[in-house]
């Protein structure tokens, strides 16, 4: 049995430490969770904010890991059902959590908006995470629920059993974070990178059955 239902790595950061108090709120009562992080000082005081909340969370398991540190991610791996993991950009930080998430057969869940990085993941570890077990699901965040919503929506209000093409557009405010700043400069600096692995993983990944 595994110690851990679900640990949140990245904790620290702004998004994590929203997906982190969400999570005090929220998360089922027998959930077993724990923060992930390279800093402990900064995971304590992660801890003591979501213990604001619910003093619950003053025993909170933290977990000392860098992304920079195979072994640290292995251990998280194998502690866990699933990783949540909020560090970016992915690119640069993101391929050895996904590795050791696929080798322990963990559940992993990201929210990345970098499309390279998703395409080379599949690439390079979906045969092993198949073979274990693990779900690797990337950008499950703002990158994915409007598009993935309204092309719900808007497929179910047409005809089944015919070819269909759906396109989408967001309009978005707001200030991106620093990861997010990050994240959108190495797409914008590798465009030619990232569509020569599209292609790749086009050639690669089999068509869904009826599509």
């Amino acid at each position: 049995m595994r110690a851990h239902d679900v640990v949140l790595f990245g904790a620290t950061g702004f998004t994590g430490g929203l997906t982190a108090e969400y999570l005090a709120r929220h998360a089922p009562a027998g959930l077993r969770w724990a923060l992930a992080g390279r800093n402990r000082g900064k995971l304590e005081a992660v801890r003591a904010r979501l213990a604001a909340i619910d003093d619950r969370f003053t025993a909170l398991d933290l977990l000392i890991a860098d992304s920079a540190d195979p072994a640290s991610l292995k251990a998280v791996a194998e502690s866990a059902k699933v990783v949540i993991t909020t560090v970016g950009p992915y690119l640069t930080h993101g391929e050895p959590l996904v590795a050791a998430c696929a080798e322990a057969g963990t559940d992993y869940v990201d929210l990345t908006g970098e499309p390279e990085f998703v395409d080379r993941m599949y690439l390079a570890h979906d045969r092993r995470a198949r073979e274990t077990g693990a779900r690797l699901v990337h950008s499950c965040g703002f990158d994915s629920i409007p598009h993935d919503l309204g092309v719900r929506y808007t497929v179910k209000q047409l005809p089944e059993g015919v070819p269909l093409k759906v396109d989408g557009y967001v309009r978005a405010g707001g200030m991106p974070s620093g990861g997010t700043f990050l994240s959108a400069l190495t797409i914008m600096s590798r465009l030619p990178a990232g569509a020569r692995v599209a292609k790749e993983r086009a050639a690669a990944e089999p068509r869904p059955a009826g599509r």
